[in-house]
């Protein structure tokens, strides 16, 4: 996150160690549909948006998950003595012709993301039907033979696993398991297989009261600790993945990234736990302030990592490089493993999100001032060839051991420019 954008989801919702062993239960199990008829009839109008088809060669599959840690407390829930997550797992597939694809998000959770979108980046109320979008993945795929390097996705403060599709399925697709998380209570809305919609009320009313205080670092540091703690229980449950999922990982080829909060969240894991081998933080500070101003610098920020680690930055209202974003110049001098900082030029904070791919559809709809605020003026489809071209190009790299060499900087045919 650029700390700020957390300010503007407090207010509009979204801007945008033993476990004890539980068993991966998937989210098809129990899931049927408690959606209200008129919910129902509701989102049957507005616009349908499309994704992006992903430009491996593979094809890919989508299995949902329920993780239970019986041995840590909710943060966010008073009483509630586990915790308990619901991640994605999208990875690549054999040939899935003829099967529906999946839904970018799910009716119930397609509610309140929908009107989280439209109120932080003041679109019109239901010109979008939110759960018409469609992924280009077939639910629980038979996967494809070998065995894949596996990289986490964690998303931006007060946004779903769901809203990177563009990008995870393209990295799916090159041949890789990628396994997307929702941080509970952060997202608008996670459904669990049982038919609970969990939303974020609780966290924004203790971020609202912890602006109100003066407490924000103490709030800061508790988000940050329940990420971390989210995706060691990931890690730790890959292996309880059913049969050919869990053979077909890779575990000793563990990547992370994350827009926002979720390359803060990537950067804090690295620090901490070795299994992860690189990572990407998109557009994220690594202080823990309300605005980056080098106060608050996380460790990570003060020590840099001993592995290779890309930083991706926006050129916008909140541009932020090694050059200016204190938490980022920390890391760049503190870093030891491999480095770049690369922007993307003409972009904004959620460019690198599916709002790259989803929001410039609405364009002759939405003022282009509208559009502009929110995801820049680069051409669209130019910035998600990049974003896409960029994360591959770096996991590729030092998680396969193959080398394009478009992180070695210099002239690219991306709106990029490159620190190095």
């Amino acid at each position: 996150m650029r700390s700020s954008r957390f300010v503007a989801a407090a207010v509009v919702g979204i801007v945008v160690g033993g476990l004890a062993v539980s068993t991966a239960v998937p989210a098809s199990a129990g899931t049927a549909s408690h959606t209200a008829p008129a919910l129902l009839s509701e989102l049957s109008k507005g616009l349908t948006l499309t994704l992006p088809a992903p430009q491996g060669r593979y094809a890919t599959g989508e299995s949902v998950f329920r993780l239970v840690d019986d041995g840590r407390a909710d943060p966010w829930v008073p009483g509630r003595s586990y915790r308990e997550l619901m991640v994605s797992v999208i990875y690549p597939a054999v040939h899935t012709g003829g099967r529906p694809f999946t839904s970018q998000l799910p009716a119930a959770v397609a509610t309140a993301v929908g009107a989280a979108v439209e109120e932080g980046n003041q679109l019109p109320a239901g010109l979008v039907n939110w759960a018409a979008t469609r992924t280009h993945s077939v639910q629980d795929a038979a996967m494809a033979p070998g065995r894949f390097p596996v990289v986490l996705y964690s998303p931006g403060a007060g946004d779903s696993r769901d809203w990177n599709v563009s990008l995870v399925e393209d990295l799916a697709s090159r041949g890789y398991v990628v396994v997307t998380v929702d941080h509970t209570g952060e997202a608008p809305a996670t459904q669990f297989p049982d038919g609970r919609v969990v939303g974020n009320a609780t966290v924004l009313a203790a971020w609202a009261q912890a602006y109100q205080d003066g407490t924000t670092l103490a709030f800061f540091s508790k988000l940050m600790a329940a990420r971390q703690a989210d995706i060691g229980l990931v890690l730790g449950r890959l292996t309880s993945l059913p049969g050919r999922l869990a053979e077909g990982m890779d575990l000793d080829r563990i990547g992370m990234f994350g827009h926002s909060a979720g390359g803060f969240t990537t950067a804090n894991m690295m620090y901490g736990d070795p299994r992860i081998k690189a990572g990407v933080n998109m557009d994220g500070t690594l202080e823990y302030s309300v605005r980056p101003d080098g106060t608050n610098l996380s460790e990570v920020a003060l020590h840099g990592l001993d592995r290779p680690f890309l930083l991706m930055g926006s050129s916008g209202r909140e541009a932020g490089d090694v050059h200016g974003e204190p938490s980022w110049v920390s890391f760049w001098q503190h870093q030891r493993g491999w480095k770049a900082d690369v922007t993307l030029v003409g972009s904004e904070h959620a460019s690198f999100t599916d709002a790259e791919a989803l929001l410039p559809q609405l364009a002759g709809r939405v003022p282009a001032a509208t559009l502009a605020a929110v995801v820049g003026t680069v051409d669209p489809r130019r910035a998600l060839a990049a974003d896409r071209a960029l994360v591959g190009s770096f996991f590729d790299r030092f998680l396969k051991g193959c080398d394009d060499h478009l992180l070695d900087g210099g002239t690219s045919r991306y709106p990029i420019t490159f620190v190095r």
